[in-house]
């Protein structure tokens, strides 16, 4: 499917090099749908219903339409039959979706409108790198990449033709272009005008990497560390290596497989002596895998009537069969050598070739395919899931936010009512003042009776009883509104502790929300993609369960990696922020700043402590008889897989 993407992007007709991302993808899509040859297999009606087919012949087209003879296929794609069909009644589907050819085009391109292939690429297809005469003057090469020369506005062009006072020239340019006509005179000479209308205009960032320039205003960058570039591996080969120990790590729980770090995936891969274990559990894990799929090569080990369970000492056959089955010839050069017990003696780049032919073969498997799709689904509904926490939080804060407005409002009406109530003289027009008044009114006529009590002597006993208990009562009421005072003011503290209390036990309960929906979603692992890329398209990698960043070069040909702190900032200080690529790279590498800072300074106590206690054997007495120290090595011959079927 390559050769066909990059002949529809690099054909010498114009109009298909200078098209959006979106136009491209649409025109591959249409190009690839409409072209249908022997052995492409899809969908075809039968009965009003649609059934999986198999072209197997193109006929000769009949009154404008094309026939096909197809066969079509049940389970296992087994044939149920045959049939001879018109062309409209195949479901032409493409073989992947938009998404994954937008994301080809891009990874294998360096630049867009007009889209450029990377060197490695076209070399390997045989197109040609030579820009076309149209593009000639609009584009040159910098630092062995095109990129554009000046920049076009066509929505001006009128404006343009009254400034310059050659009406008729541009008017027959004009005319030529809307003919389809690209001349070149005429791009010589729009281009020219807009460079003289772009002057002094400021460029709005971000922009291409590299057209951008030092400015007076840039911050100070510092210098990019160089990568680490020590791998045990040949460098052709740390790619696969990744690829390999990724799957099996991200997919232990499907293969039952216990995951084990890259180091010792490396070491055991080099190691020429005995079968690793790690190595041997790792191979028939694949080989289960691929036998519960009840594929072809289940089919391949019935027919040799093996068993289906797969030990220590019986998995060198079944490795040779399934490199019979596939029938590369660089891999079935092995045969001979694993089938003498001789594996650790084969050659790194096979043992890689090896893994790397069963991981592909067991991503295509259906056991594989139902798991991504059930983790897809989970994803999604946990990302609903965490839209819909975002969304309410913003609701409360919104809500919240609100009420103590209101209450603000409030408070300032309540305190201007209560001015004016002070500020009446003649009248009281609120409830309780009513009370007030009646109140002193009683007052006065109990004063009144007990003055007119003095002039009888028989009542004064009971009016100074009555005195003494109003004296009483105003006393307790008294105590009492203390009392209640004291109450609501320590009743208001407890509230508001409560309330605090709350807000704490809530903040806290929505931070390990997010973070059980974060670590939920890590544990459906889909795939793993790069941070994003530099100026000059390095890729920038980091892998779940490794404490380092590996960098990959834009021709995939060299691997390396950053495994300190000082070297992940002195790499996001050096990104310049004006560009495309390293404004999105840095913004990613931001987002995860804390993670991997985290993981990189665990690996850098891990290595201060390995460090430390090899000192301290080495200064022990020589009177004392220190253990053998343990090569960190050779950590991988301890491996054991404790997610093992029984």
């Amino acid at each position: 499917m390559v050769p066909v993407i990059v002949v529809v992007i690099y054909a010498p007709y114009i109009p298909a090099c200078i098209l959006t991302l979106k136009d491209l993808v649409t025109t591959i899509a249409a190009k690839l749908q409409q072209s249908l040859s022997e052995g492409n297999e899809l969908y075809g009606r039968k009965s009003n219903r649609v059934y999986p087919c198999k072209i197997v012949k193109v006929l000769e087209s009949k009154a404008d339409k094309t026939l096909y003879e197809v066969v079509w296929l049940g389970k296992d794609k087994k044939i149920t039959g045959n049939a001879v069909i018109s062309g409209d009644d195949l479901v032409r589907k493409l073989p992947f979706t938009r998404a994954v050819l937008k994301s080809f085009i891009r990874e294998s391109t360096y630049r867009s409108v007009p889209w450029v292939l990377h060197e490695n690429l076209a070399r390997k297809h045989g197109i040609s790198t030579n820009p076309p005469e149209v593009l000639r003057s609009k584009i040159f090469l910098q630092d062995g990449h095109i990129v554009c020369n000046r920049k076009r506005r066509k929505t001006e062009d009128d404006k343009q033709s009254t400034d310059d006072g050659n009406n008729d020239d541009l008017r027959e340019h004009k005319q030529k272009r809307l003919r389809g006509e690209k001349s070149e005179a005429l791009n010589t000479l729009n281009a020219d005008k807009e460079d003289d209308k772009l002057k002094g205009k400021p460029i709005k960032y971000p922009i291409e990497d590299l057209l951008v320039e030092a400015a007076a205003d840039d911050p100070i960058f510092t210098e990019r560390p160089s990568p680490s570039r020590d791998f045990n591996v040949p460098m052709d080969c740390v790619g696969d290596l990744l690829m390999v120990w990724d799957f099996c790590t991200s997919f232990s729980r499907l293969l039952h497989l216990c995951p084990f770090s890259l180091e010792d995936f490396e070491n055991a891969l080099c190691h020429k002596g005995s079968n690793s274990i790690l190595i041997v559990e790792s191979l028939s894990a694949l080989l289960r895998l691929l036998i519960k799929d009840n594929g072809d090569y289940f089919l391949a080990i019935q027919k040799k009537k093996r068993k289906s369970k797969i030990t220590v000492i019986t998995w060198t056959e079944y490795l040779c069969d399934f490199l019979e089955m596939v029938g590369f010839v660089e891999l079935s050069t092995c045969i001979t050598t694993i089938k003498r017990g001789h594996y650790g003696l084969l050659d790194i780049c096979a043992k890689l070739g090896i893994f790397r032919e069963l991981v592909n073969q067991a991503l295509a498997a259906d056991i594989v395919r139902e798991k991504l799709d059930k983790y897809i689904e989970e994803r999604q509904a946990l990302a609903a899931t965490r839209r819909e926490v975002a969304l309410e939080e913003g609701r409360k804060k919104r809500e919240e936010k609100e009420r103590l407005k209101v209450e603000s409002d409030g408070n300032g009406m309540v305190k201007g009512h209560g001015a004016e109530v002070v500020g009446t003289s003649s009248s009281e027009p609120v409830n309780h003042n009513h009370s007030r008044q009646n109140g002193h009114v009683a007052e006065k006529q109990n004063e009144k009776s007990l003055s007119s009590g003095q002039k009888h002597p028989s009542r004064n006993s009971g009016n100074n009883h009555v005195s003494v208990t109003l004296k009483n009562i105003k006393q307790q009421k008294v105590d009492v509104k203390v009392v209640l005072e004291n109450d609501s003011s320590e009743n208001g503290v407890r509230k508001q502790l409560k309330d605090e209390n709350n807000e704490a036990i809530e903040k806290r309960s929505k931070a390990q929300r997010k973070d059980y929906l974060e670590r939920e979603m890590e544990k459906r692992f889909i795939r793993t993609s790069p941070f994003g890329k530099d100026k000059y398209h390095n890729r920038y990698w980091f892998f779940r369960r490794d404490e380092r960043i590996f960098v990959e070069s834009s021709d995939s040909t060299e691997w390396g990696y950053y495994s300190a702190k000082d070297e992940l900032d002195a790499l996001m200080g050096s990104l310049n922020t004006k560009g495309e690529r390293e404004r999105a790279l840095k913004k990613q590498l931001g987002k995860y700043y804390t993670n991997i800072c985290s993981e990189l300074q665990k690996r850098s106590k891990e290595a201060a402590y390995r460090s430390a206690m090899e000192d301290s054997l080495l200064r022990r007495s020589n009177r004392v008889r220190a253990p053998p120290r343990e090569n960190p090595a050779l950590a991988f011959l301890k491996y054991v897989n404790k997610w093992k079927e029984d």
